[in-house]
């Protein structure tokens, strides 16, 4: 393996260090709210995981969990007391949610203020603008990552295999933006002929949700890749890229786990402390 380890866990580790040393200061704490639907183990994981850290850096966690037989509209009427309590900064509807609830409409229901996970189009549409708000958490946390490691992003060509909402269109924004400036490429399952389009970056990420739809033909050498893929391949987790034979060709690499996933919890809590400044002054 020739490839620098971008190592998502430590430079998490530093966001929550500094959120930490910056809530010490304030004279308040500031608050997160998580709204949990159903019983889904993965779901309960990931929102025990946020708690954890929210303790970690000194913010009061408040936690709803509620039956997956919940009504839209009592899962609005949650979010909208949430919106209204005042010791609440940032608001987190984990998703997915049970088949028949509108996840889309519960999302818009946050106040685009508490909107800490960056989804609401309020601040997507501040994004498309160029205009400071509340950044989708896993692309914010690429970028910080990039940023830690001294990885050069002006001028570069960045490819991001898929369009997700989520990530993929964000993260090209984020790129392509005034003083970040890479010239950015979005490749998605239509796209014809991939590894030509991949092998032109360089930088490399992989979000598309597919395992190991990446392989070592696509990279381009000295390439960093950042792999935002999650799947669950015969119990193992494994990424969007195949790690092994890619990790040979590129400069720089994400591991799975370990590499973007700590960083876009680690985010979430960034937000959450620029939320809560903002709100409070």
């Amino acid at each position: 393996m020739s490839a620098l380890i971008l190592d998502g866990k430590e430079v998490a580790a530093r966001v929550r260090a500094e959120v930490a040393e910056a809530v010490a200061s304030l004279p308040y704490r500031p608050g997160l709210a998580t709204v949990l639907v159903g019983d889904d183990p993965a779901s309960q994981v990931y929102v025990r995981g946020k708690h954890r850290d929210a303790s970690e850096v000194g913010f009061r966690s408040f936690h709803h969990e509620v039956p997956a037989d919940t009504s839209q509209e009592e899962l609005e009427d949650l979010i909208e007391r949430l919106n209204a309590d005042p010791e609440v900064d940032g608001i987190l509807v984990q998703l997915p949610l049970p088949a028949g609830l509108d996840a889309e409409a519960a999302v818009e229901r946050i106040d685009p203020a508490k909107d800490v996970d960056g989804l609401h189009p309020f601040n997507l549409g501040l994004l498309v603008l160029g205009r400071d708000g509340l950044r989708p958490c896993t692309p914010a946390g690429v970028v910080r990552l990039l940023d830690h490691y001294e990885i050069p992003i002006a001028g570069k060509r960045a490819v991001i295999v898929g369009r997700s909402f989520l990530v993929g269109r964000p993260l090209g924004l984020m790129l392509s933006e005034r003083g970040v400036d890479a010239t950015v490429t979005v490749a998605h399952s239509r796209s014809g002929d991939l590894a030509a389009i991949t092998r032109e970056a360089d930088i490399l990420v992989a979000a598309a949700g597919a395992a190991r739809l990446i392989g070592a033909g696509h990279v381009k050498p000295g390439t960093t890749v950042i792999d935002v893929g999650i799947n669950r391949v015969d119990g193992k987790l494994v990424g969007d890229v195949d790690f092994d034979p890619v990790a040979e060709v590129a400069g720089a690499i994400t591991p799975v786990p370990g590499g973007v996933g700590p960083m876009t919890r680690a985010m979430l809590l960034a937000n959450t402390l620029t939320a809560a400044r903002r709100r409070r002054g």
